[in-house]
């Protein structure tokens, strides 16, 4: 009939959408707004020089550096746990399944404190690896130690799921084929895992872009050489230079943005690429 107003499926919903989008805003939309209007009355050139500064370049190095290495090693450590705890059984699986949550609970600060006691020269494995030569606090290294301790639940929670999803009648008949282990990984498994595992990669380096509490112990905060950009912007606000440290902000938040778009793009392109096989 003319006239009539047809019925939504789900009720409420402009009352809930108006909730959603009001709590978005209030929530991310306004703060980062705040953000990136504080910079904007630098100037220009103001901004430029705030961002484009050595120690500002050095900090942009190690935060990106040692974020990208830690959410890489991530990956393949997360894909080897979520393996182990989803394929085999054997005694204390459940016990190890509820630790690879732990950097969620524990508060970044006494993570980062555990991980200098046992990293420095002194440290269980830090007198160790000195020996070695290798510097394992107080670095780089030590940075993305610790970010990758922070960054690996992320992709074992990513991984896990699908890999339980997996048929293994699919790599039997593969086997039965003449297919080796490693061609089945490669050519039946891992273009299932890759969506799964770009999420992970994409979430351990965003949250290790943005960490702070675990890192600022272990790495030595030298500037030029192991100071990450959250710290250097924690330092301008201790100075009263707010406008430069929402510079500093800006020019990561976009940086950020535009990298994980980058990593979004190739994930569904490898989901379409899968779906078209």
């Amino acid at each position: 009939m003319a006239g009539r107003t047809t019925r939504r499926v789900l009720p409420g919903f402009g009352l809930s959408l108006g909730i959603t989008l009001f709590a978005l805003s209030a929530i991310v939309l306004v703060p980062l707004s705040a953000v990136v209007l504080k910079s904007a009355g630098l100037g220009w050139g103001g901004f430029w020089n705030a961002v484009t500064g050595p120690r500002a370049l050095a900090a942009f190095r190690v935060s990106f550096s040692t974020s990208f290495w830690a959410a890489l090693f991530d990956v393949f450590a997360g894909l080897l746990i979520a393996w182990v705890l989803v394929r085999y059984r054997f005694p204390g699986r459940r016990f190890f399944d509820s630790i690879v949550d732990l950097p969620f609970a524990l508060p970044t600060a006494v993570a980062g404190i555990s991980l200098t006691a046992i990293y420095a020269k002194n440290g269980w494995l830090g007198s160790h690896l000195y020996a070695w030569g290798i510097q394992s606090a107080f670095s780089p290294l030590g940075i993305s130690i610790a970010l990758a301790f922070i960054g690996l639940p992320f992709v074992v929670r990513s991984v896990q799921p699908v890999l339980a999803d997996l048929e293994p009648e699919v790599e039997e008949a593969s086997a039965s084929l003449g297919a080796g282990r490693w061609t089945t990984f490669r050519r039946i498994i891992l273009p299932d895992l890759t969506p799964a595992l770009l999420t992970g990669f994409t979430m351990a380096f965003a949250r290790a872009l943005g960490e702070y509490g675990s890192v600022v112990f272990i790495s030595g905060n030298m500037p030029m050489k192991t100071e990450i950009l959250p710290l250097l912007i924690i330092t301008q606000l201790e100075q009263f230079q707010y406008a430069q440290a929402t510079a500093l902000g800006t020019a990561m938040l976009a940086l950020s943005f535009v990298f994980l778009f980058m990593i979004n793009q190739l994930q569904r392109w490898s989901l379409a690429r899968r779906g078209a096989v």
